[in-house]
């Protein structure tokens, strides 16, 4: 198993990371929490020192199912229970809401949850299916992030640009009143909504914008800069991504219909971004590329405000 996966399950198609336990149908969230290895809760225990004096002001946030230490946290630092998670999600979208994947990284430190949400919009001619994600760490490095990742169906790309009209992604520290952070985080995503609007209108705006060929070529030389002191390996790297990109542009069959606009090229950014093989492999890839659904994708933000401010 890689390095930081610990647990997790999927559905129907493999994943980003190609791991888990398969099941043929999206699970409740009583049944995706077992499924994930998520079963488990974090108790908060004093901590003493080696003369049995009590560390005042911090305490351990233990795994109860091993006792394995999570992190060392201050007094202030609030839980947020893996079932809560579950069921802030099952609150939040209703009925209808169905679990695509969940899982636990870097052995139980951070958690995530991706539900697939209810509704799905025909934007622009095409099928975009929203999703939400719940990530949480459980060893005091970050904060609970709940954020909506908009996909293209047709091709399995995320589409989660940065509007200025309209917001997609909510942040809470784990203290001071939670219950209270979560109801804004509620009220937060029933914008989703508008989100959705915006996105629709954003996506028709570009598809108005025609790019010739000759500047696809500038665009993707923009995205993937090669550099003035770059070695000849350096070179030929970046080369070989630019072709890539090229290939996802003028090839793909699902974008080649779109027409020559600048829809379609912040759709073949997206695909490789989503889907193309990183030139090296790190011990924590998959980990920043699922990180990059939720908090968004700097490459596909630059290509987007790139064609948006031609």
């Amino acid at each position: 198993m890689a390095a930081n996966i610990e647990t997790m399950f999927y559905t129907r198609e493999t994943p980003w990371h190609g791991l888990g336990t398969k099941v043929l149908t999206a699970p409740t969230s009583k049944d995706a929490l077992e499924l994930a290895g998520l079963n488990w809760k974090v108790i908060q225990e004093p901590i003493y020192t080696e003369m049995g004096e009590t560390v005042e002001g911090y305490k351990a946030n233990v795994r109860d199912i091993d006792r394995k230490v999570l992190g060392v946290v201050t007094d202030r630092y609030k839980v947020i229970q893996n079932d809560e998670a579950f069921a802030f999600t099952d609150e939040l979208l209703g009925d209808g809401v169905s679990y695509e994947t969940a899982g636990s990284l870097q052995g139980g430190k951070r958690v995530w949850l991706l539900a697939n949400m209810p509704h799905k919009y025909i934007i622009s001619g095409e099928l975009i299916s929203p999703y939400l994600v719940f990530s949480n760490t459980h060893d005091g490095s970050g904060a609970i992030k709940v954020a909506l990742t908009p996909v293209r169906v047709v091709c399995n790309n995320t589409l989660n640009l940065a509007l200025n009209t309209a917001k997609r992604s909510w942040t809470m520290i784990h203290t001071g009143d939670i219950k209270q952070k979560m109801q804004e985080a509620r009220d937060t995503l029933f914008l989703a909504e508008k989100y959705m609007d915006e996105l629709g209108k954003e996506f028709e705006s570009l598809k108005m914008k025609s790019i010739t060929d000759k500047k696809v070529m500038e665009y993707i030389d923009e995205l993937l800069p090669i550099e003035d002191n770059a070695t000849t390996q350096q070179i030929r790297n970046i080369r070989r991504l630019q072709e890539d990109l090229k290939m996802r542009y003028f090839e793909a069959p699902d974008l080649v219909v779109l027409g020559k606009n600048a829809y379609r090229f912040v759709n073949a950014v997206s695909d490789f971004a989503t889907h193309a093989e990183p030139l090296r492999r790190t011990s924590n890839y998959k980990e920043n590329l699922f990180a990059r659904t939720m908090d968004g994708n700097p490459l596909i933000d630059k290509a987007y405000h790139i064609v948006q401010s031609a």
